[in-house]
């Protein structure tokens, strides 16, 4: 990798940081920081160099890539429960865009095959926000940041050193538990015949998805018939995977940067992907992949400098501020070799806005010849305020976005590389899902958002309509897959569970 000018883990402190936190106490962040710099990593460079391999497939077109989890996660929320329905419903999701594209079992290790599966999750703990300060009742405070730099109570705002320390251990058990739950079993338990359709509606969209649950169970009833689930194992990349485990990464946004400092680590790179004798490179150990924010991307900023350098595959947000030459030029910095499957382009424009802008930055990347894997993130820009005060989404502009990015990409010879979504398969204490967003086929209303709306940041897909989103996207491919792009049974399928949002 050429780093022009000279590089290092803390190169980023010589340049302005957007979004940085001050801390009263400088003294005991050094410490904390000092002892992150000692703690085990959490992921290590082979699972990263398969991660950037595995997207290199979906930037060729041969794996379908899947982002998802919270906005940010909280220390409180690291329980079983929580976690097991995080990891449920990403393997359910993927489980039935499987279905539905049939992408070759050549493009991963794993036995759901051509999904690579990226969490927002063990370690998304920091929120970037557009103010210092907010009103809280007649108070004016600092604003809330994240678990990992200070409390959602208005009497504990001031940024505290320790809690990163406390980010770090609440990532590790996380993950442990993640790791755990994948090479048990798990993955295996989430089959179509335990997903209930209850909270369909529309008789006609019910029908639809029932035809895709059967159709899943028939097949994967077929593949157990013939011994498909009885241990054997494939090898691929230099990793082995057993069938019935998934290959599962993790993800957060790089915001904190003295964090990701301590937790970057100068590694051998593993000789699977290196031709170099004792080839070494800095990984950032806190993850398999960061992202940069719209609101941190700078190109003479901190967080780009930092990026540049790390040899983990990154995600880059790109809205409608972004300038077709700005977005080159970034590409030309963080990824000045070109290296396949390094960078990850993540649209967040606004269902109005999609038209306006994912066009020419297409037509910018292609002419750069920058490899990237493109992935529509149909949240960020579709946020709005209810008439009860409350932050939600309609999900019809949800899906009006992702089926624009869809469409643009294939009229401009392109083709949408995967979704990132804000999701949860979280319940409450009496067994319902969270109520959020409005809209899908439980057609929730602005009235029922109050019902059970649990989270901190920003709202999020319910169990219930995150499998909406899955089931739209894989009739798409589906009805792609057969050629029949110009019928109209898919077109009604997006426009009936559209529609009822709407309402």
């Amino acid at each position: 990798m050429s780093l022009e000018p000279t590089w290092s883990p803390s190169s980023w402190t010589s340049k302005p940081v957007a979004q940085d936190v001050e801390y009263p106490d400088r003294q005991q962040l050094s410490k904390v920081l000092s002892k992150l710099g000692t703690l085990p990593p959490l992921v290590t460079p082979s699972e990263i160099e398969r991660l950037r391999y595995q997207l290199s497939l979906v930037q060729r077109n041969e794996a379908f890539l899947l982002h998802a989890g919270d906005c940010a996660e909280s220390f409180d929320a690291c329980t079983n429960e929580n976690i097991s329905a995080k990891i449920g419903l990403i393997l359910s999701f993927s489980l039935i865009l499987i279905w539905g594209a049939r992408l070759p079992i050549a493009s991963s290790s794993s036995f759901f095959s051509g999904y690579v599966r990226i969490g927002r999750i063990a370690g998304q703990y920091a929120k970037p926000r557009s103010s210092k300060t907010e009103k809280v009742g007649d108070r004016e405070v600092l604003s809330f940041r994240g678990d990992n730099v200070n409390g959602l109570d208005i009497d504990d705002r001031t940024p505290d050193p320790e809690r990163l320390l406390r980010a770090y251990f609440h990532s590790a058990t996380t993950l442990n538990y993640v790791r755990g739950l994948l090479t048990s079993g798990f993955a295996s338990l989430h089959q179509p015949r335990d997903w209930s359709l209850s909270h369909v509606r529309s008789p006609s969209l019910r029908n639809e998805f029932e035809n895709i649950v059967e159709g899943l169970t028939d097949a994967l009833d077929f593949s157990r018939t013939i011994g498909q689930d009885s241990g054997a194992s494939f090898e691929h990349g230099g990793a082995r995977s057993t069938v019935g485990e998934v290959d599962f990464y993790t993800s957060h946004e790089g915001l904190m940067l003295d964090y990701e400092q301590a937790l970057t680590r100068e590694c051998p790179v593993p000789k699977s992907v290196s031709s170099i004798s004792d080839e070494k490179a800095y990984y950032n150990t806190s993850a398999h992949f960061l992202w940069i924010g719209d609101r941190t991307r700078q190109l003479d900023g901190g967080h780009v400098e930092y990026f540049r350098g790390i040899k983990n595959p990154i995600g880059i947000k790109v809205g409608p501020s972004m300038k077709d030459d700005e977005l080159v030029r970034l590409l030309d910095i963080v990824n000045p070799d070109k290296v396949s499957g390094k960078v990850t382009l993540i649209t967040r424009y606004g269902a109005g806005k999609v038209e306006n802008y994912l066009p020419a930055h297409i037509k910018a990347v292609k002419l750069s010849q920058h490899p990237v894997v493109w992935i529509c993130d149909p949240m960020h820009g579709n946020t709005l305020t209810s008439s009860t005060g409350l932050k939600t989404r309609h999900f019809h502009t949800i899906i009006d976005e992702l089926t624009s990015c869809i469409r643009i990409h294939s009229e401009c010879d392109s083709r949408l590389g995967g979704v990132s979504l804000e999701f949860t398969g979280e319940l409450n204490d009496e067994g319902f899902s969270v109520t959020e967003c409005l809209g899908g086929s439980m057609e929730l209303s602005e009235e029922q958002l109050g019902l059970r709306y649990q989270s901190f940041c920003d709202p999020r897909l319910n169990f219930e309509q995150s499998l909406d989103v899955a089931f739209l996207i894989s009739k798409h491919y589906k009805d792609e897959r057969r050629g029949n792009q110009k019928g109209t049974e898919k077109d009604v399928l997006f426009t009936e569970l559209s529609g009822k949002a709407s309402k």
